[in-house]
């Protein structure tokens, strides 16, 4: 699935000190975060077993909060237009936190209508850990905003992706730590209910990195395991 591979980027740390106090030791080695992202593999493979080859039943459109949105990330949903949408984009939030209201609310500040992404999950830090949220956007059955400007020739352009692609955003900075275990089981089911429901293949899940010059959603996003668990 090529459009899910990640592009190397060098990483830089400090090699432990042999007789250093458990208190004195950096915490990101390289070999740490390698072990780190071979454990989050691991443990996502394991858990998509309990899957099966068909995504678990359940609504597609969710829209669930420790805390009740403001009314107008609420709206009354239309019927979903399954021969439009055609592909999936994965984004983080690029803070440590967030809520619906508070990345709508960023998002406004850009001269946005209202939240770009179609669906957010939470971490904890705002957003319960692991909460789908399905904003007005996926709701409304409106054109995303997520998808920065592409190289001049590239297809499909940003205008198309943002017009018939999900956008779903991992709250949380990929480029500083690791999304939770409950994020990214949460975000695998949400993208295999979604392909399953309209007919999505895996060449057309991509990572915003994929397809534009951006580090989203970042060197800590478990890019291989979410490939691999995927529909085919």
């Amino acid at each position: 699935m090529p459009t899910l591979a990640r592009k190397p980027r060098t990483t830089t740390g400090g090699r432990p000190r042999r007789k250093a106090s458990k208190s004195n030791e950096r915490p990101h080695t390289r070999t740490q975060i390698v072990w780190a992202s071979f454990l989050v593999a691991t443990a996502l493979v394991s858990g998509l077993l309990a899957l099966g080859d068909r995504p678990r039943p359940g609504p597609m459109l969710a829209s669930v909060a420790t805390e009740a949105p403001a009314a107008d990330l609420q709206p009354d949903s239309a019927a979903i237009e399954k021969g439009r949408w055609r592909s999936i984009v994965i984004h983080h939030s690029g803070q440590p936190g967030g809520t619906p209201e508070s990345i709508d609310r960023e998002h406004r500040s850009y001269g946005y209508a209202s939240l770009g992404y179609h669906f957010l999950i939470g971490n904890g830090a705002g957003l319960g850990d692991g909460v789908v949220f399905a904003g007005p956007r996926w709701h409304r059955q409106q054109a995303g905003a997520h998808v920065a400007p592409r190289a001049s020739g590239l297809e499909p352009t940003a205008d198309e992706l943002n017009r018939t692609g999900i956008g779903i955003c991992v709250i949380g900075d990929g480029n500083r730590r690791e999304f939770t275990p409950r994020q990214i089981r949460e975000t695998i089911a949400l993208v295999r209910r979604l392909q399953w429901e309209l007919g999505i293949p895996a060449s057309a899940v991509h990572l915003h990195s994929s397809l534009t010059d951006v580090r989203s959603p970042g060197e800590f996003f478990p890019a291989a395991a979410f490939a691999s668990a995927v529909l085919d």
